[in-house]
């Protein structure tokens, strides 16, 4: 398959809201190839996840892989590479909690965005399978980061106070390390 473009804010793609694949859909060689579009994609401009719409494919798809260990947000831990198909997100626990967050799509800068901390998540597999997980604290913060990308939102969207938006090369170089809110 092929490492696609990432689409960056400005494109109409990614203002869009995704559609959901059929389950006639699942299993077909189109879904395989965009699986592997996504996977190429995110390993060739490295990050942790990955939204179709991101490579200018409006369907309800996203990537996430975390390698886990211990990272500026603290001790995480991994997320195998795992394929999400029409996911749905329910807050389990409407208490916010903030992180700096960046996007592929939106290269070089970075903001403060608060979101709900804790999740459930329910999808499809590649396989087609329905599956549900739970997430709390900064993996939560990932995956409603990602499935924004499939409501045509980007985290620059969620933000409420647009002083805390910053470029991070700027940004390091007049500050100590990245802020924390």
């Amino acid at each position: 398959m092929a490492v696609k473009e990432v689409l960056r804010m400005g494109h109409p793609v990614l203002r869009q809201k995704a559609a959901p694949v059929s389950l006639g859909k699942l299993g077909s060689k189109w879904i395989q190839s965009l699986v592997t579009d996504l996977q190429d994609t995110l390993e060739s401009v490295g990050g942790i996840g990955l939204a179709a719409p991101q490579i200018g494919v409006s369907y309800r798809v996203a990537i996430i892989r975390i390698s886990g260990g211990p990272t500026r947000y603290g001790e995480l831990s991994p997320v195998p590479l795992t394929v999400y198909i029409n996911p749905t997100l329910k807050v389990l626990d409407e208490a916010s909690q903030g992180f700096v967050e960046g996007c592929l799509s939106v290269p070089g800068l970075r903001g403060y965005v608060e979101r709900p901390r804790r999740i459930r998540l329910h999808f499809r597999d590649l396989a087609g399978n329905s599956q549900e997980a739970e997430y709390s604290g900064f993996l939560a913060t990932v995956f409603q980061h990602e499935f924004d990308h499939l409501d045509g939102l980007l985290f620059v969207d969620r933000m409420t106070n647009m002083t805390r938006l910053y470029f991070e090369d700027e940004f390091n170089r007049f500050h100590a390390g990245p802020p924390n809110h």
